[in-house]
């Protein structure tokens, strides 16, 4: 019936749960935050070493580097103001036309400098008063040497002058007067534009194509214009009909050809006009 409620009654025997009260802190936390402890000063004193090394090695190759430069610069002043590095002999090599002895006389003014401050301007110039030099390249030879290797210009041939004759090269340079004809070198009959002219320019190409036995047998070689080349033979009366100057080496090579057959066949004319058709005409 409704109104009624049964009540629950304690059974005789059993206990009501009671709450935990905690365990006391033990050994074992403690230890473990000894041991972070260690740990962390452990790691900062790595770091602390490899900091130092790291310096020490830092200060180590600054160190080296400030003593290597030092070192260069020591070397560089004495190569520069020791005179044991001072220029004590001049060798000439390559000069045949040339006495070497003469070229080293005009550069001693520079003796007893030191080799790294030896004057590049003036050896130019005082090598430059020699026209027979070309080229020159110059090594200095420690301890005291200077080497300077020269080129001369050669002699191509005999240009006439109110005082005799003049040597030229195939610039049109004089390399040397002279008042009566040096021997072995061709007369350049040039027209009124002399070593400048295209004439001189057509010989040129003709006489630097020519073999050294063949050229040695040139008396003489004629340009009117460039395509009007005529040469004449030292020691005969034969002459060459050269025509223009172009295709010249092909022409020396057909010229060295029937100079070998017809050279003793007298009075004669060479026509290498047309060096596919080469002829020979007897007087």
């Amino acid at each position: 019936m409704r109104g009624f409620e049964r009540r629950r009654e304690p059974v005789e025997g059993t206990r009501a749960p009671t709450a935990r009260a905690p365990r006391p802190a033990g050994p074992e936390p403690e230890r473990s935050a000894r041991a972070a402890v260690r740990l962390r000063q452990r790691y900062e004193k790595a770091e602390v070493k490899r900091f130092t090394r790291r310096a020490r090695r830092r200060r180590l190759g600054w160190a080296t580097a400030f003593g290597v430069v030092g070192l260069i610069v020591a070397l560089i002043g004495v190569a520069i103001f020791s005179p044991i590095l001072a220029l004590r002999e001049i060798r000439v090599e390559g000069a045949s036309r040339l006495d070497p002895a003469v070229v080293s006389d005009a550069l001693s003014g520079q003796l007893g400098t030191p080799l790294a401050l030896l004057d590049d301007g003036r050896i130019r110039d005082e090598l430059g008063r020699f026209t027979t030099i070309r080229s020159y390249v110059t090594e200095l030879v420690p301890p005291g040497t200077l080497v300077v290797h020269v080129v001369e210009r050669s002699p191509l041939g005999l240009v006439t002058t109110a005082q005799g004759f003049d040597v030229v090269d195939a610039a049109g340079v004089v390399l040397e007067s002279s008042a009566t004809r040096p021997e072995a070198l061709p007369l350049l009959q040039l027209d009124e534009g002399g070593v400048g002219g295209r004439a001189f320019s057509a010989i040129t190409e003709v006489l630097v194509a020519l073999p050294p036995e063949v050229l040695a047998q040139v008396d003489s070689i004629t340009a009117r214009t460039r395509d009007d080349v005529t040469l004449t033979l030292a020691g005969s009366s034969q002459r060459v009909v050269w025509g223009g100057a172009a295709d010249s080496e092909r022409k020396a090579a057909v010229f060295a050809a029937l100079l070998a057959m017809f050279a003793g066949s007298g009075t004669g004319e060479y026509d290498l006009s047309a060096p596919d058709n080469p002829v020979f005409r007897p007087d």
